[in-house]
């Protein structure tokens, strides 16, 4: 039973962090099941990442049916995220456990405060402004960087690739999640296989409960965010992830 609640309130935290902000499931389902289920630190990663798998596909698909997905430039940062993503995640094996995971939830946290005092704006009109060869440039460069930290910490590269999308890239924030979301499906894929296939197989109970969750509270989200308007988006945004934020630094030293 205990498994089951840990589980549960994990994959709300981390479903919700994926269909309203594109937050990646590592920075709530990790410390939780370390917390609460004394899981090995780089198998729950692991298994955060596989969680990520599936809830950020149906968020994609969700913004993208609400034409807030800019495929072409995701397509370009995924590949570089992909590649970046599989080196470093072998080289967080070799990591102090406790390393891992702490610069997500300082991600979250200032993500979340930003979007509450200075809300993303942008229009869909100043994006399509934007220089296509620029862009591309600077999604190579980024995703890059997303890579390494999304193999690297356990990340999924969410908050990170929402802070540059939106303020780098200059976004407007619903087709920077849905974006971000997008290139997470495969970059979160190519994280747990890595993770799985150098840590081995977690536990499969802890596995499938915590997919399951995280994909029906990420598609509600989805659905909710995308019905939203602008200013009430990053406000909400903003407050989710303040609030899981504090919840895991709670988690960590109380």
């Amino acid at each position: 039973m205990t498994t089951f609640l840990v589980c549960l309130f994990a994959g709300l935290g981390a479903g919700l962090g994926t269909g309203f902000a594109g937050m990646s499931a590592a920075a709530v389902i990790s410390p939780m099941l370390i917390a609460f289920l004394d899981m090995e630190p780089y198998q729950a990663i692991g298994i955060a990442l596989a969680s990520d798998v599936l809830a950020s596909a149906v968020s994609a698909y969700t913004y993208g049916k609400n034409k807030n997905l800019d495929v072409k430039n995701g397509l370009v940062m995924m590949v570089t995220v992909m590649i970046f993503t599989f080196i470093s995640s072998y080289a967080a094996s070799f990591v102090p456990s406790n390393t891992m995971g702490g610069f997500s939830t300082f991600m979250t946290l200032l993500l979340g405060i930003k979007f509450i005092v200075k809300p993303v704006m942008t229009t869909k009109e100043t994006m399509a402004a934007a220089d296509p060869k620029k862009r591309f440039v600077q999604s190579v460069v980024c995703g890059i960087v997303i890579g390494c930290i999304c193999g690297f910490v356990g990340a999924g590269g969410g908050m990170m690739m929402l802070l540059i999308l939106t303020s780098v890239l200059g976004y407007e924030l619903k087709t920077a999640v849905g974006t971000s979301v997008f290139i997470m499906t495969f970059t979160a894929f190519t994280g747990a296989a890595s993770h799985f296939a150098i840590g081995g197989m977690p536990d499969l109970t802890i596995l499938v409960l915590c997919v399951i969750s995280t994909l029906i509270f990420a598609r509600i989200a989805a659905v909710l965010a995308n019905k939203a308007p602008a200013k009430l988006l990053n406000q909400a945004t903003g407050v989710i992830l303040v609030i899981l934020g504090i919840a895991i630094l709670a988690m960590k030293y109380l």
